[in-house]
């Protein structure tokens, strides 16, 4: 498993000279200033690079960009209007550019308007830490009574449509505010700028796009760009949807390991591939995050490590980032199962065998908390989490614990 470290850029409160010292091997990262469809110039990329290849008295850091999340898929591409043709050519050109600079692995995803969901982006836990957290009730509330979605009410059960009412008297200004803000947090770029009104607009843009056909134009995408990317020697890796459930009447079509077996036998080349997020995918029960690795993981081209503590009884409802031992995910058999798979390829001879992983968000702990980083991204946090996963993938590495593994199989 190679150990990245996804990083936003100079104005990312975690500094190249931090990641070297956290011992990552290679660092994730996007373009992030360029707009949605353009193509992403060899220029932009080398300056990114370039960045990434100094530490801050401009000595080599000796690390390099080696994973692409993301290259973002436009909302046009989605909903196949307007320039998404356009944007499919500029999407396949920004992959040749990325090739000719030596990046192999892009992450993407193919969720529509939001990239993400949470309620709260600070919530306290018990040891004083704060974490991202997803409340279903305060949702509803923000849903049907903030939102005024039409037919939000329908879903949701009764239980929680009451509650919601509830919480939404008992909230005032502020409180209202801070809670839309925070939903609003997860469209692409967009916390300083979208309105309730524009978010009113997106959704309504995806009421005559049911599930099965976003799944459609998912697989009408990879149809044009897989083809060029398995030319290329490159791989794509689609990301969950997060959380995997439908949510403000959105369609959503990779929540669950059906979903990606469909999309990866549409599109039958081996560079259609996986980002296995355990935290997205472990927000559902009914995932079962080592099974999919082992029974998914020939796709599997990346991968985020995290876990989330589900908080309700129910297959899906509140949830919170918890710590990346701790949670709903068995982290130990989730890593034994990555290294399997990494020793089959290894004998098999693949030269992508090994796997780049990230430890994936984080609580913000001790000068964390005063940092105001990237929600989900604290530098301490994220070190504590990948501490704990390099521990894990050490011991189950060591050759008398594999020769113990294998004999235990047998």
């Amino acid at each position: 498993m190679r150990q990245t470290w996804r990083w936003f850029g100079p104005k990312d409160l975690t500094s190249v000279d931090d990641m070297l010292q956290a011992g990552v091997e290679g660092v994730v990262s996007a373009l992030h200033h360029m707009p949605t469809g353009a193509v992403w110039p060899v220029e932009e990329i080398r300056k990114r690079q370039d960045e990434i290849g100094r530490m801050k008295d401009g000595a080599p850091s000796g690390l390099a960009w080696e994973v692409v999340e993301s290259l973002p898929v436009s909302e046009d591409i989605k909903k196949q209007k307007g320039d998404w043709k356009a944007h499919i050519a500029n999407w396949k050109q920004s992959l040749r550019h990325l090739k000719q600079s030596g990046i192999e692995v892009v992450c993407y995803n193919f969720m529509p308007v939001l990239d993400w969901t949470r309620t709260d982006l600070a919530y306290r836990v018990p040891t004083g830490a704060t974490c991202m957290r997803f409340d279903l009730v305060d949702f509803a509330a923000f849903d049907i009574h903030i939102l005024a979605r039409r037919g939000a009410a329908e879903s949701f059960d009764a239980a929680t449509v009451a509650e919601a009412a509830a919480r939404f008297a008992g909230m005032d200004a502020a409180r209202r505010g801070q809670l839309a803000g925070n939903v609003v947090f997860g469209l692409p770029g967009a916390a300083e700028s979208f309105t309730l009104d524009d978010v009113r607009r997106h959704i309504a843009e995806y009421d005559a796009i049911p599930a099965e056909q976003l799944r459609r134009h998912l697989i009408d995408f990879l149809s044009e760009v897989t083809p060029l990317a398995q030319e290329l020697g490159m791989r794509l890796c689609c990301h969950p949807d997060d959380p995997p459930v439908p949510l403000l009447g959105l369609p959503r079509v990779m929540s669950t390991e059906a979903d990606y077996r469909q999309v990866m036998e549409a599109v039958d080349l081996g560079a259609n591939g996986i980002t296995l997020c355990s935290g997205s995918l472990g927000a559902r029960r009914d995932n079962d995050l080592p099974g999919m690795m082992r029974r998914l993981g020939d796709r599997v081209h990346f991968l985020h490590l995290r876990n989330v503590a589900i908080e309700t009884p129910t297959n899906f409802g509140s949830f919170h980032e918890a710590g990346h031992l701790e949670g709903g995910t068995d982290m130990v058999a989730m890593i034994a199962a990555v290294l399997d798979e990494e020793a089959r390829r290894r004998a098999e001879g693949r030269a992508d065998w090994q796997i780049p992983m990230r430890p994936d968000h984080g609580q913000d702990i001790l000068d964390d908390l005063n940092r105001r980083a990237q929600p989900g991204y604290p530098s301490i946090g994220r070190l504590k989490g990948l501490a704990e996963l390099r521990g894990i993938m050490t011991a189950l590495s060591h050759p008398e614990v594999r020769h113990q593994m294998q004999a235990a199989r047998a």
